[in-house]
C-alpha cells in the first residue's frame, strides 16, 4: 500500500536558490570574516614617527605611525561593519544605523585630519543627524504599527493630543 506523492513541487526546487544571491552572500561573508584581519593590519606598520620605504617618506603627528594606525583601524572597522550591515538589511529601522555610521565618519575624519581633539566634537555633528533621523524612523514606526492593529492615522494623531504625564508617554515608547 504504498501512497505516490503528487505534489506538484519537487522537493529539490523548494529550497533552490538563485546563483547570484549565493554569490553576492559569499562575498559578504568573505567581507565580514576578514574584518579582524583588517583590523589587526596596523601592527604591520613602523613605531617611528617617519616611515621610509624605497617608494615614499611620510610623517605623522601622531606619535607613531602605529599609533596611527591603531585608531585608524579602530574607526575604519566599525565604520565598514556597519555599512556592510546598512546596505545589506531588509528591516524597516536600518535607516537608524546611520547614526552610528555618521558618528563613526567623523571620528574617521577626525582621525584622518590628524586632530589632536579626537572623539570630542562629533556629538556637535551628530545633534543635527540624529533630529531628522530618529523622529523619522519613529514615524516609521508609528504608521508600521497602526497599518498592522489596522488603527488609522486619525485615532493616532487623536492620542498624540491627549494630554499624558511624562511617565505614561514613557510607556507608550514601548508598547
Amino acid at each position: 500500500m504504498d501512497k505516490q506523492n503528487n505534489k506538484s513541487i519537487k522537493p529539490s526546487s523548494r529550497y533552490k536558490t538563485d546563483r547570484k544571491s549565493l554569490v553576492v552572500g559569499g562575498i559578504i561573508v568573505l567581507l565580514v570574516a576578514i574584518s579582524p584581519f583588517l583590523f589587526y593590519s596596523y601592527k604591520s606598520l613602523p613605531t617611528s614617527q617617519v616611515w621610509e620605504t624605497s617608494l615614499f617618506t611620510i610623517t605623522t603627528s601622531f606619535p607613531d605611525w602605529y599609533s596611527f594606525a591603531w585608531y585608524f583601524t579602530g574607526k575604519a572597522i566599525p565604520l565598514y561593519l556597519l555599512l556592510l550591515w546598512f546596505f545589506t538589511c531588509r528591516h524597516w529601522w536600518h535607516w537608524i544605523i546611520l547614526v552610528p555610521i555618521a558618528m563613526y565618519a567623523f571620528q574617521l575624519w577626525g582621525v584622518l585630519n590628524e586632530s589632536n581633539n579626537l572623539d570630542e566634537l562629533e556629538l556637535y555633528y551628530l545633534v543635527p543627524l540624529m533630529l531628522v533621523i530618529v523622529p523619522a524612523v519613529y514615524l516609521i514606526r508609528a504608521k508600521l504599527f497602526n497599518r498592522i492593529t489596522g488603527n488609522d492615522l486619525t485615532s493616532f494623531e487623536e492620542e498624540l493630543m491627549e494630554k499624558k504625564s511624562t511617565w505614561q508617554q514613557i510607556k507608550d515608547l514601548f508598547r
